[in-house]
């Protein structure tokens, strides 16, 4: 963590609400007057869409499962680095992601590619990323080729274990995940409305990056100062069937705090429309009150980070 160059994490993966999250703290930097630096999770991913196709491919010849969830397909040390060069100096080495057709126009790459690395831009008073490892703590391994007169499959063998820390640098983490069914729901909805494939290779994808999923992606919400879970008021029981995704406002927000003296609960509680205390620091909120709650329960936050970093400028 760095006063002096704080770092604001939203954690989770594709499809929990991270836009909503995103677009709440835009407004925040607004009403604070903060420049903000904005880094998406996609661009420290290791493979682009064609290079990941055929290390799919690949894996698949072994029974071996890969996923964009875990290290393998992942610049978790760039990551790290990035973020303790920009705690400790406000800049630092980045690159973007084209997610879509108008976005790769924008960026001058095809879709599914990246740009460069290359320095990020000075002066922001904070860094804010989002992505699927804003948090992630673990254990990673380089591979290296073992001789074939050895092993005549020519397998990697696993070397060198590294420890990553990518938390350790991030002043608010903040995780948001949906109900472990909505999820399902929300993925197969996505895939198949995008063309990208059948419902059925939609379940193959879930089960394929579930190991990945339980030890990189779920840790992380152990580690957060703010915990943000959509659950579904409608039956999803079995998200396989389920013929739409259920709306905001078929849902609610459970919103857990790790360190209770950093909130002001009866404040909260006064502004948040329909908002009430289910725990000591867990908060029900209602569906479509997300993004409303999140400025009240930020901006604070974010304000105290910038007046630390100014009183330590001076």
């Amino acid at each position: 963590m760095s006063q002096k160059r704080p770092i604001v994490a939203v954690t989770g993966s594709a499809g929990a609400g991270l836009s909503t999250v995103r677009h709440a703290f835009k407004t925040i930097f607004r009403r604070l007057d903060v420049s903000a630096a904005m880094v998406h999770g996609d661009a420290f991913r290791r493979y682009t869409e064609i290079e990941f196709a055929a290390q799919l491919a690949t894996a698949r010849t072994s029974g071996r499962n890969l996923s964009w969830f875990g290290p393998e397909c992942n610049h978790f040390a760039e990551l790290e680095t990035f973020f303790k060069n920009y705690s400790e100096t406000g800049g630092g080495k980045v690159r973007e992601y084209a997610h879509n057709a108008g976005h790769a126009a924008t960026l001058g790459v095809p879709v599914g590619e990246f740009t460069a690395w290359h320095p990020l831009a000075a002066g922001s008073d904070l860094l804010f990323y989002e992505g699927q490892h804003g948090g992630v703590v673990a254990q990673t391994w380089t591979r290296r080729k073992v001789d074939a007169r050895h092993f005549p499959s020519g397998v990697d063998r696993r070397v060198n274990a590294r420890g990553i820390d990518v938390a350790q640098y991030v002043d608010l983490l903040i995780g948001v995940v949906p109900a472990i069914n909505l999820e399902w729901i929300q993925k197969i909805h996505r895939d198949c409305a995008h063309g990208q494939c059948s419902a059925e290779e939609t379940v193959q994808t879930i089960l394929r990056r579930m190991d990945d999923y339980i030890h990189y992606i779920v840790p992380q919400f152990g580690l957060t100062d703010i915990n943000i879970q959509r659950i579904p008021l409608v039956d999803t029981s079995n998200p396989f069937i389920a013929r739409d995704v259920p709306t905001e406002s078929e849902c609610a927000f459970v919103v857990h705090f790790r360190d209770r003296e950093r909130h002001n609960f009866a404040d909260l509680l006064r502004r948040i429309p329909g908002a009430q205390m289910t725990r000591a620091t867990t908060m029900l909120i209602p569906g479509g009150a997300l993004g409303h709650a999140l400025e009240d329960i930020c901006a604070p936050i974010l304000a105290e980070l910038i007046e630390q970093r100014h009183a330590v400028k001076q």
